[in-house]
């Protein structure tokens, strides 16, 4: 071998001990990467499962009320839900205090301003009316509204002569203005407060939702109708649960031919459709919103009490009751204290539930005419008046109540779901 191809033979063993090396430390620096990843992998997870070990360990020590508080308040949109409700409430609670017509059933018919778009604003002469009406306190006007003092006209222009007023009256947006002349003797005021009494006076009047075909508000109709939906769904509720929670609880606990009667009543009532069942009953009774408060709680009862008589045919036979039973108790106290406590979640769930069936059965009444009956307004009857605009240019006159609807209904069931987690029904084999 010569000298030469020696030469080439050191360089080139080097160069592959040089490669070698370099090759040994990049497998050693990945080594050691994969090394760290995987030990603050395993890491992470490990205080992943303490702190669920935790979270689990302070939740057995709250009681069962604070447990359900705190699962609930995780699921951030039955929380979302739970809010807009309370916000709704609180809405139909106040009332005619903050509708911007506080006139009873928000009636105050301008036949001139028929179906305005929102934000349509006018200019309204506001004459004292001659006969007299009585100021009602401020719980008699949350409750039932304030009668108006005055006359509303509107007006394109004005000016006043001696003891009179001559106006320009609108008649509608394609006619030209009425003239005519008001008598006013003691004068008036060009501002928007009311005038005094036997005045006149000139305001501007805003509609945020637009009007109704009569000329109504439809804001103030809107807020009117959430009192009516809220109503009918909590009497409706409260009737259905007394019903079902007692009848229930009797099929389920005494058994035999109690539990025989029972149940063939129940699945009588439950074969047949519930809103046909509704409009039997409203038949019977005759329209009106109590009527509809009886009949709708009347269909709901069914439900109810073959849940609880479920939930008591699985309880009575446990340890507690059967110690509640030797200690001599009667029937009513361990029913009532023993075994409808334990199962109030379901209850509670199913009670969310029909509240929003509640609300959609009256909607539907009030379509048909069977609910509460002009002017009261609901939802229901102010779809049933505007649906003929949905193909106009007046859509949202049906639009609005039927999303008022839409967002209440989606926001109980919201609720419903968030309670059936909290109360953990799914584990405790509850068909809901």
């Amino acid at each position: 071998m010569s000298p030469e191809s020696k030469v080439l033979s050191r360089e080139e063993r080097s160069k592959k001990t040089r490669d070698f090396r370099l090759r040994t430390q990049d497998l050693n620096q990945r080594y050691l990467r994969v090394k760290i990843d995987l030990q603050q992998t395993q890491l992470s997870q490990f205080n992943q499962l303490i702190s669920i070990f935790s979270q689990k360990q302070s939740l057995t020590d709250l009681s069962p009320s604070q447990r359900t508080w705190r699962i609930f308040k995780r699921n951030k949109i039955a929380v979302a839900g739970a809010v807009f409700i309370v916000f709704i409430t609180v809405v139909a609670i106040l009332g005619y205090l903050i509708m911007p017509d506080s006139t009873p059933q928000a009636n105050n018919m301008t036949i001139q301003l028929s179906i305005k778009k929102p934000g349509s604003s006018f200019m309204m002469l506001r004459l004292r009316k001659t006969e007299p009406v009585d100021t009602v306190n401020f719980l008699s006007k949350m409750l039932f509204g304030q009668p108006s003092f005055y006359r509303d006209i509107p007006i394109t222009s004005f000016h006043a002569v001696k003891d009179s007023i001559i106006v320009g009256e609108y008649i509608g947006a394609e006619d030209k203005p009425e003239r005519k002349a008001y008598y006013a003797p003691r004068g008036g005021k060009y501002n928007d407060y009311a005038p005094s009494a036997g005045a006149w006076g000139v305001i501007h009047k805003t509609f945020l939702l637009g009007t109704d075909v009569y000329g109504r508000d439809l804001l103030s109709r809107l807020i009117l109708g959430t009192r009516i939906s809220l109503s009918v769904g909590l009497m409706s509720v409260i009737i259905s649960m007394l019903l079902g929670v007692t009848i229930g609880a009797m099929a389920g606990y005494f058994g035999g031919w109690v539990d025989a009667c029972l149940s063939w009543l129940m699945n009588i009532l439950w074969s047949l459709p519930a809103l046909l069942l509704v409009i039997a009953i409203s038949f019977a009774l005759g329209k009106g919103l109590w009527q509809i408060f009886i009949a709708v709680g009347l269909s709901m009862w069914v439900e109810v009490g073959r849940l609880v008589r479920g939930q008591v045919l699985s309880l009575k036979q446990v340890e507690y009751v059967e110690a509640a039973r030797s200690l001599g108790f009667n029937n009513t106290r361990i029913i009532t204290r023993h075994i409808l406590p334990n199962i109030i979640g379901p209850i509670l769930v199913l009670a969310s539930s029909n509240f929003a069936s509640a609300i959609l059965l009256e909607a539907g009444l009030s379509f048909l005419g069977f609910g509460a009956q002009p002017p009261m307004p609901t939802w229901g009857s102010m779809i049933k008046e505007h649906y003929g605009y949905i193909v106009m240019d007046s859509a949202y006159l049906a639009i609005m109540p039927g999303l008022a609807i839409m967002l209440l209904v989606y926001a109980f069931n919201l609720v419903t779901v968030g309670l059936r987690d909290a109360f953990d029904i799914k584990s405790q084999s509850t068909r809901i």
